[in-house]
């Protein structure tokens, strides 16, 4: 049974910054990995995915405020947030793909529970 767990989730300050973990019980270095983020009454989306090589790829509203990272060595996944802004409030879901690429939704294999981000 694969599990993802996030964790770091919480209420901010506009400005202030921001890491979220995932937990992984299966071996990321077999995945792509990424954060979706998804706020109500709009699609799920891509906020930053790392193939397995370690390449990143980030929504344009994130780039050069948030970075993925990850540890193959604890199947730990991290988004690093800073400058954040009230339009980042979310539900933040970590998710693994069996694909080569994994900014597209339909491609995710696994989804954790999400987190939520407040920020004002």
């Amino acid at each position: 049974h694969v599990q993802l767990v996030e964790s770091g989730g919480g209420s901010v300050q506009a400005g202030e910054p921001l890491r979220l973990s995932c937990e992984a019980s299966l071996d990321i270095r077999r995945y792509c990995l990424a954060w979706f983020r998804r706020v109500p009454g709009k699609e799920r989306e891509a906020v930053a995915t790392i193939s397995r090589s370690g390449y990143t790829v980030y929504h344009d509203s994130v780039k050069g405020r948030f970075t993925i990272s990850k540890d193959e060595a604890t199947n730990t996944l991290w988004l690093e947030m800073y400058s954040l802004k009230p339009e980042d409030s979310a539900m933040y879901y970590c998710a693994a793909s069996y694909w080569i690429t994994c900014f597209n939704g339909t491609q995710i294999s696994y989804w954790g529970q999400g987190t939520q981000v407040t920020v004002s």
